[in-house]
């Protein structure tokens, strides 16, 4: 298994699900990725699943529900096997029929919304795993290639400028409205896009990571298409 860690790749392909989730991260490697190429029309369920708001939940009867054909039916049973894997394992998988999330433009200095690039983080052990079937998918991007945004001179000094209180709370500030999370791509940088099928796991930040959390942003939708994407 340790063959497939590579000194300059934040990148590890795995070849099953036991392995996305056993295998520890290590070095610069803080994203797995159970590489599939899937049998099935996924556009055949996006077709016919109702969208409710901007983000649907889809529940597994909501899939079982749906009259498909032969194409159609693989793509169904793919997710949820998928889904089932995930939560025999103890996560909890949510389905996401996506037209878009909400942007932040309460500044116009720095974003904080999912298009940013971001890590996650929790307070527990935890990992991010997802897998885009239909529609555009997300992007990664090595860490070294790119600069968390509260270190840049003129945000700080705006955000700074921002915090009201006294400047030994200033770090406290940042954490609690998620400024910290958030990452600006250097010049050159080489995002990497997550492909349609793919289930990955990405690295968090919590308190017993051993590797630097994973950077990661949503993708712009295409133009009248939805996403359908596994996340937890």
């Amino acid at each position: 298994m340790s063959n497939i860690f590579s000194e300059n790749n934040p990148i590890a392909k795995v070849s099953s699900f036991e392995d996305l989730v056993e295998i520890e991260f290590k070095g610069i490697t803080n994203a797995f990725c159970w590489h599939r190429n899937l049998e099935g029309d996924f556009a055949a369920i996006v077709t016919q699943l109702q969208l409710k708001e901007n983000i649907t939940e889809i529940f597994p009867e909501d899939l079982i529900a749906l009259q498909l054909s032969e194409e159609g039916n693989k793509a169904r049973e793919i997710i949820l096997n998928d889904l089932q894997l995930l939560s025999d394992f103890g996560a909890s998988p949510s389905l996401n029929l996506l037209k878009c999330y909400d942007r932040d433009d309460e500044f116009d200095f720095i974003a904080t919304d999912v298009y940013s690039y971001h890590v996650d983080r929790s307070p527990i052990a935890t990992d991010t795993f997802l897998c885009t079937y239909h529609g555009a998918a997300s992007d990664i991007i090595p860490n070294d290639q790119a600069e968390q945004k509260i270190l840049i001179p003129e945000i700080r000094k705006k955000l700074e400028a921002l915090h009201e209180g006294p400047s030994e709370e200033f770090e406290d500030f940042l954490k609690e409205n998620y400024f910290d999370l958030h990452y600006q791509a250097k010049p050159n940088a080489q995002p990497i896009n997550l492909g349609n099928g793919h289930l990955w796991r990405l690295a968090v930040d919590h308190p017993k990571q051993q590797v630097l959390p994973c950077i990661h942003r949503a993708p712009v939708e295409n133009e009248g298409e939805f996403r359908l994407l596994l996340i937890c």
